[in-house]
């Protein structure tokens, strides 16, 4: 192979390679055990053993973990997640939260299996408050869901104010976890948790915020701005991660 060739090569390695979202560390157990089954039903009986295949590559899909760009600016609220925005409008926050029993403008975000499901903050902030209460398991684009299935909510100490965020559980998720404490300091967009396999993220905002999302619009986590409780005219930095 000549040397334009090894170059013209490289390249596209270098593109594929671009293209490919990192795997999230929580991910390498389950791909490793799926790897495993898939090596042995190959060996028994090949047509499951390329199901369990299949399945193994759809993990390795689901725990993808891309790099994002988030706008920086005091008053933006950017998504924790990616998916589709449910539900926008005012709604009492779990009481766990100490939020107050007074409704809140909130912004719910549901995540199907195939939508990425590392969550981000929304914005720059100090935990104050984790709580965790189980529940059911019903589906998480449901309403009802925020009160009955499993949660684990986290209060930020922000610039704006106090901001609620709860990851539900739902239909299929079974496992939601956590990367952060009480005590430690957000930037806009870091990564601070994940739920196991389609779930749901509320964002509590404080009062007189106004939501700039609809239902039905797709957002992307650190990316897509929730609310802006900025003056007009002030242009955002760029966080990378």
């Amino acid at each position: 192979m000549g040397t334009g060739q090894k170059g013209q090569l490289m390249s596209v390695l270098d593109s594929v390679r671009s293209g490919l979202a990192p795997i999230h560390r929580e991910g390498y157990p389950f791909i490793l055990i799926g790897a495993g089954v898939s090596a042995l039903l190959l060996w028994l009986f090949a047509p499951l053993g390329w199901i369990c295949v299949l399945i193994t590559v759809w993990i390795c899909y689901f725990f993808r973990d891309p790099e994002r760009v988030t706008p920086v600016r005091e008053g933006l609220v950017v998504s924790p997640a990616d998916g589709r925005v449910c539900l926008v409008g005012p709604a009492v926050p779990p009481a766990e939260l100490g939020l107050g029993d007074m409704p809140l403008p909130r912004v719910c975000i549901f995540m199907n299996v195939f939508d990425v499901h590392v969550n981000r903050a929304p914005l720059a902030g100090r935990i104050t408050r984790i709580a965790y209460r189980p529940g059911k398991f019903l589906s998480a684009d449901l309403d009802k869901a925020s009160e009955d299935n499993e949660r684990s909510g986290m209060v930020l100490d922000t610039a704006i104010g106090a901001v609620g965020v709860v990851q539900i559980a739902g239909l299929v998720a079974r496992r939601i976890v956590s990367f952060v404490r009480e005590g430690d300091l957000l930037a806009p967009g870091e990564r601070f948790g994940l739920i196991r396999f389609g779930s749901r993220v509320d964002v509590y905002l404080p009062l007189g915020t106004r939501p700039a999302v609809a239902e039905g619009q797709r957002a992307i986590a650190g990316e897509t701005v929730l609310a802006d409780r900025a003056a007009l005219g002030i242009e955002p930095t760029f966080r990378v991660d």
